[in-house]
């Protein structure tokens, strides 16, 4: 899972920077994720950090010192140099030694409230970046 995360997570940067050359414009919403690319970058690469950051937490790991992601405006300019900062957290191996029955019991609620086991959460981590990067697949399509 942790293989497949860094692959979709890359992805949607590719998709993401895609979308920032082709000056691709969001539906408009009330969501704060999607107030402009840059948010929606910083909200994807921020998620990325803050699923390890949760599970570590719940299973009282050791804090995988994950900064904060940039704001949405420097995230354009730093968005590799943080993408490779969160993978190289996640690379370090804080879950290898979680055992196969933590993964799946007990459940714990995320900070939005939904309950998930570790598995669920990592299952989470890897389509996170691959539905936002289907967005702006749909939406480069549609130029």
């Amino acid at each position: 899972m942790v293989l497949l995360h860094e692959e979709h997570l890359r992805r949607f940067v590719q998709t993401w920077r895609l979308a920032l050359a082709t000056s691709v414009r969001l539906l408009p919403t009330d969501d704060p994720a999607y107030a402009s690319l840059g948010a929606l970058g910083r909200h994807v690469l921020n998620a990325a950090g803050g699923y390890l950051v949760w599970m570590c937490e719940v299973l009282t790991l050791p804090d995988p010192a994950i900064r904060p992601a940039p704001d949405a405006t420097a995230i354009v300019r730093d968005a590799d140099d943080y993408v490779e900062h969160v993978l190289e957290r996640w690379r370090a191996g804080p879950l290898r030694e979680v055992s196969h029955e933590q993964l799946e019991t007990p459940e714990y609620p995320s900070r939005w409230q939904t309950r998930y086991c570790i598995d669920s959460m990592l299952e989470h981590a890897v389509m996170h970046p691959i539905r936002h990067a289907f967005q702006l697949d749909e939406l480069i399509k549609d130029r």
